[in-house]
């Protein structure tokens, strides 16, 4: 397995990347919207997963 593909990204790190702000991805992921996993008392988050995630919502019709 690549570790490109196991790119870990902390809440701040996702948040920026995502470029939301990271109350608003962690209510998101807590929901179940945006793929992560808490861990203890933390959230990670897959980089693949969440691009992954762009692409399916921008598949999706808006409503």
């Amino acid at each position: 397995m690549e570790t490109a593909n196991l790119e870990v990204m902390t809440l701040g790190e996702a948040a920026a990347y995502l470029r939301l702000h990271p109350r608003t991805l962690r209510l998101r992921a807590t929901e179940g919207l945006i793929p992560g996993a808490k861990i203890g008392r933390v959230w990670r988050f897959h980089k693949q997963q969440l691009e992954q995630w762009i692409l399916d919502a921008a598949a999706r019709p808006s409503v």
